[in-house]
């Protein structure tokens, strides 16, 4: 068994934390374990508690470990005052909204923030919330479902199908889709793609026991307010960037990130992010991590492996659904909007995270969508630097999930639709229209953000049959 003197040579410091260690080695001498072995595996301990916070052997000293470690002051102090920042539609979000906002402006680490006007409560930044930092990425900025984004699939088939043939484009929607929590492609049914043979699944812990999960749910999409829906695709002038001419285009949309991978690796890092920061109670969903430590570029690499993820997921439920159909598509648009990114902002590399916000730099497109019920927008980013580049990614909720099933009916919602000319095919209760804004009146608080080109009005309309999903 290692000394007292030994272990405190290691950096081992307290009577418990010594006492804890000493147990621990003993235990692991009598299964066999030699000293240099042991030696090595407790620097590892020490160095990175977090890392072993639920490991089955190194836990409890871990843990112990991370409660004796004293804060870091710099990790726990908000500032007196938020870094400058900008509001986009104020009136159109709630006080509790802004509130989170202004926290986050608080962040010893924040450089700049931006809301946009689609903004309502999130878990840490709110929906709409766009946050640049220095040097630190935070997981719940990012969001849980991380590189949640939309695809924009745009085909030369008749518009008239819609009318004269919707079997073939419903068919191949409920067919080739797969919705909800766990939704899973069965062995036989799995989709393929280069993504999986990223080296990072194999050079990484974490994600390696996740690698099985993403097999099973690629190509598939989420709950809450994931869809995918045919619709009108409208444009009153050429779109040049596309090879587009004025006119109205049958087009596929898409809305979905990376499925329960993403979810995962929300969870770890932030629990990691959450030992190394003593934030007070309205941060703490906000704890970040440095990006030059081992735990800061360990998230960076499988967040932007799942964005990877994310953008295959679409490309296989567009590519699916238009060779069950028999359709080839002619352009495609796309975009995150539950990401970060290292720009240069003012000539200073910042990290700007866009929780439920599209990038819109100058020439940018991207797709902002409405309702099930409501049309949504390709656009064109004009590059406002006040808003980091960015621009809201809907229209934002007005009520939360439970307060639409409690105040809404389904026949309420059937009017809407019908109104509308949509076809559902499935989607809960907490997605009806009207628990969302007017997104013409968003468009509106961000004109000079982002420039409408064509307007795509849902039609034929599919998603979870409900519940709960961060946007």
């Amino acid at each position: 068994m290692l000394s007292t003197e030994e272990l405190t040579a290691l950096g081992f410091q307290g009577e418990e934390t010594l006492a804890a260690a000493q147990a621990l080695c003993a235990d692991l001498e009598a299964r066999g374990h030699g000293r240099t072995r042991l030696k090595s595996a407790l620097r590892t301990v020490l160095r990175r508690p977090q890392r072993f916070e639920h490991n089955v052997v190194f836990g409890a000293l871990a843990r112990l470990l991370m409660s004796a470690t004293p804060p870091d002051p710099e990790m726990s102090v908000l500032r007196a005052q938020p870094v400058p920042n900008r509001i986009w539609g104020r009136r159109l979000i709630d006080d509790a909204a802004l509130q989170q906002f202004a926290t986050a402006c608080r962040l010893p680490i924040a450089a700049r923030g931006a809301q946009m006007a689609d903004g309502h409560v999130g878990y840490g930044l709110p929906i709409g919330g766009v946050l640049a930092t220095r040097g630190a990425v935070i997981p719940y900025a990012v969001g849980v479902d991380i590189a949640c984004r939309m695809r924009l699939s745009i085909f030369d088939e008749p518009i008239g199908l819609l009318q004269s043939d919707p079997h073939r484009l419903k068919s191949p929607l409920i067919r080739q889709t797969r919705f909800g929590i766990g939704a899973a492609f069965e062995a036989g049914e799995r989709r393929s793609h280069e993504v999986l043979d990223d080296p990072l699944w194999s050079e990484d812990r974490l994600l390696g026991g996740l690698k099985d999960k993403a097999w099973q749910q690629l190509g598939t999409s989420g709950t809450g307010n994931h869809f995918v829906e045919w619709g009108e695709l409208t444009l009153d002038e050429p779109l040049d960037e596309l090879g587009l001419s004025a006119g109205t285009y049958l087009a596929l949309l898409s809305h979905s990130g990376s499925r329960g991978v993403g979810a995962k690796v929300a969870d770890h890092y932030t629990r990691l992010a959450r030992a190394i920061t003593n934030l007070p109670e309205e941060a703490k969903a906000l704890a970040w991590l440095p990006l030059d430590g081992e735990e800061g570029d360990g998230y960076w690499r499988a967040m932007n492996l799942c964005g990877r993820y994310a953008a295959a997921n679409h490309q296989l439920i567009h590519e699916s659904i238009a060779r069950a159909g028999g359709f080839t598509p002619r352009a495609h648009v796309e975009n995150h909007h539950n990401f970060a990114w290292r720009e240069e902002h003012d000539g200073e590399e910042l990290i700007v995270h866009r929780k439920g916000a599209t990038p819109a730099g100058r020439g940018v497109l991207g797709v902002i969508p409405g309702s099930m019920g409501d049309a949504g927008y390709v656009v064109r980013g004009l590059g406002n630097g006040a808003s980091l580049d960015s621009a809201s990614h809907g229209a934002g909720r007005v009520l939360s999930r439970k307060q639409a099933v409690k105040t809404l009916t389904l026949a309420e919602r059937a009017k809407w639709l019908e109104a509308a000319g949509v076809e559902l095919l499935a989607g809960g209760l907490d997605e009806s229209p009207q628990v969302y804004k007017r997104l013409d009146e968003v468009m509106r608080e961000q004109r000079d953000l982002v420039e409408p080109l064509a307007r795509f009005v849902p039609r034929i309309v599919l998603m979870a049959h409900g519940g709960r999903a961060e946007d």
